[in-house]
């Protein structure tokens, strides 16, 4: 049964993408997870210049976090302009052009972050979602598996539910499984991960444990119209009753005028 089209529903599940995301901007070499052995970076430490390009690198962070993107690429020049020695900000102008669909400035950019930081982890991260969505799988995995073999590198969930999500567009059901696995082992409480691994268990016809795990989702307070609608239809295809009713009386309560809302009342459970 074609539950969602996965990832296509991942990307349209935008309140918590934006809230936890599948990418990285970091301001400080201990955000990354690879600094190794040198000691933290603090103000004393900065030139003039280098303060005037992190005052700029912090203004383009919390633009480009509010969708401002434009906005953020000229504070970011500023900051580069300033100072160019700063590894985050070559990673948040990849960013920026991934987001504004310039795929070889994008790539630069993360080169470039990595010239100067080799082991930043969340820069790995990052590039590895960009060649991901490219389709470049190889490329992506070798970046993914780069960042998760750093011992200092605290994010491990997220780059290994990012790494699941590509290698199940690439059609590596069984990686994609292990990986997303994985992932919900190290972080049970992430609704973003428990609904991609929820998603990808359903594309794999394992409905069972796929409600089991979005279960735990649409009784909480992550739970949206995206992730009730694929509730019911697993509760459907495991004949329980009690939850697709359930289900289905909050998605039309509290998501009124929703696709998933339309989709259900006109029986579309196979769509």
């Amino acid at each position: 049964m074609p539950f969602l089209n996965f990832p296509g529903a991942l990307r349209r599940w935008s309140r918590l993408l934006a809230a936890l995301g599948l990418v990285w901007v970091v301001l400080g070499a201990c955000a990354s997870g690879g600094s190794g052995n040198r000691d933290m970076v603090t103000a004393a430490d900065d030139s003039d210049a280098r303060k005037r390009a992190r005052i700029h690198l912090e203004l383009a962070v919390n633009y480009f976090a509010e969708g401002k993107t434009t906005i953020a690429l000229d504070a970011l020049k500023q900051s580069l302009a300033s100072d160019a020695g700063l590894f985050e900000a070559h990673n948040l102008r990849g960013l920026i052009y991934m987001r504004l669909n310039e795929p070889a400035l994008a790539e630069e950019g993360f080169k470039k972050a990595l010239a100067l930081q080799p082991q930043a982890a969340s820069v790995q991260h990052n590039y590895g979602w960009m060649l991901c969505q490219q389709g470049r799988m190889a490329e992506a995995g070798a970046q993914f598996n780069a960042a998760l073999a750093n011992p200092n590198y605290d994010a491990r969930a997220k780059t290994m539910m990012a790494q699941g999500v590509c290698q199940a567009k690439a059609g590596e059901a069984a990686a994609a499984r292990s990986s997303l696995l994985g992932a919900y082992q190290l972080e049970p409480g992430n609704p973003v991960v428990v609904y991609t691994l929820a998603a990808q268990l359903a594309k794999q016809g394992d409905s069972r444990s796929a409600l089991t795990y979005i279960a735990r989702i649409n009784e909480s307070q992550w739970a949206n119209a995206e992730t009730l609608w694929l509730g019911i239809k697993l509760a459907r295809s495991n004949s329980d009753g009690v939850r697709m009713a359930q289900w289905s009386t909050a998605l039309r309560t509290r998501f009124a005028g929703s696709r998933e809302l339309s989709l259900m009342e006109r029986g579309a459970f196979d769509e």
